[in-house]
């Protein structure tokens, strides 16, 4: 697996989209993500279906083709230097078709950060721009708003990307060892999902996996793992960095099911590694080469997020 384009970094006054792709999107908490962006001297800008609700599925923020053109719009405008996801949710698989992708590779590379459903954007980033996009979280997010953690790791990724090459988890090993690859990953059923279309990597081959989930009971994280397992996909990963399972079941349960799937690769796997749906969650560069130390579960990139 080859390492992706690395957007630049964003300096004071950098002007930045914030989109809603999936669900919709509370305006208070909305305007107290706008408000965190405009105190690092960002300039941050909405799109104009941010905060619209779909006519029938009231669990999309507005139709498919209007969250599509928020996005594409955003990313093609050429005084936008960044792209910030406001929410998760469901929705993202919807629109991806609706992209014109050989446009937003002619708008050239530009920082994109979200997690969750937006695994499925990463994805399709890495698939058909070759681009580095950041895991970590979202403007209008609790997760985000609320927790100066958060904030800080996201903006020091973002402004000075060389005082973060190292990612110190506080987590386990559950495999020990070292191990290098090029980081991807995200939203363990979002992955799933995603086998067999023409927008993700047809596997993890050469990786550093980073796996995490929400709200999925124990079973169907073992569902999702088998299936990657008998695609295929996770032959030959180097690596793997385990984030949160926030309401999947008893931890325990969850820890000795990715024990069961996961320990007959071979390869170091970290546990609570920090990133995903929890306090504090880190930012994770996908798309750069970095090495995993599951002993002292930390990670550590060869090169910063973004140039």
């Amino acid at each position: 697996m080859k390492e992706l384009v690395r957007p630049s970094r964003l300096a004071p006054g950098a002007r930045v989209a914030v989109v809603a792709p999936s669900g919709p999107v509370p305006e208070e908490r909305l305007q107290a993500g706008l408000d965190v962006l405009r105190g690092w001297d960002l300039d941050p800008v909405v799109a104009p279906h941010v905060l619209e609700r779909h006519g029938r599925f009231d669990y999309l923020a507005g139709t498919d083709a209007d969250r599509a053109a928020d996005l594409q719009s955003a990313w093609c405008d050429p005084s936008v230097d960044a792209v910030l996801c406001a929410r998760g949710g469901y929705g993202v698989q919807r629109i991806t078709d609706l992209l014109d992708w050989e446009a937003m590779r002619a708008a050239g590379p530009k920082v994109f950060v979200g997690f969750s459903d937006i695994t499925a954007l990463h994805e399709a980033f890495a698939a058909r721009l070759g681009l580095v996009t950041l895991h970590g979280p979202m403007a209008a997010g609790v997760d985000f708003i609320k927790n100066a953690r958060a904030q800080d790791h996201l903006k020091a990724t973002l402004f000075a990307p060389e005082t973060v090459r190292t990612i110190a988890s506080g987590g386990t090993a559950l495999v020990p060892g070292r191990a290098r690859g090029v980081l991807l990953g995200g939203c363990l059923c979002l992955l799933a999902a995603e086998l067999g279309t023409p927008h993700a990597r047809t596997s993890a081959r050469g990786g550093l996996l980073c796996l995490e989930d929400v709200g999925e009971e124990t079973y169907r994280l073992d569902r999702y793992l088998t299936q990657l397992l008998r695609a295929g996909w996770l032959d030959g990963v180097h690596g793997v960095l385990l984030g949160s399972w926030d309401r999947c079941g008893p931890y325990d349960r969850v820890r000795a099911l990715l024990a069961d799937r996961l320990d007959g690769h071979g390869v170091p796997v970290v546990e609570e590694f920090g990133f995903g749906h929890c306090e504090g969650a880190k930012t994770i560069p996908f798309g750069v080469s970095a090495e995993l130390d599951a002993d002292t579960a930390t990670l550590t990139l060869a090169e910063p997020a973004l140039r």
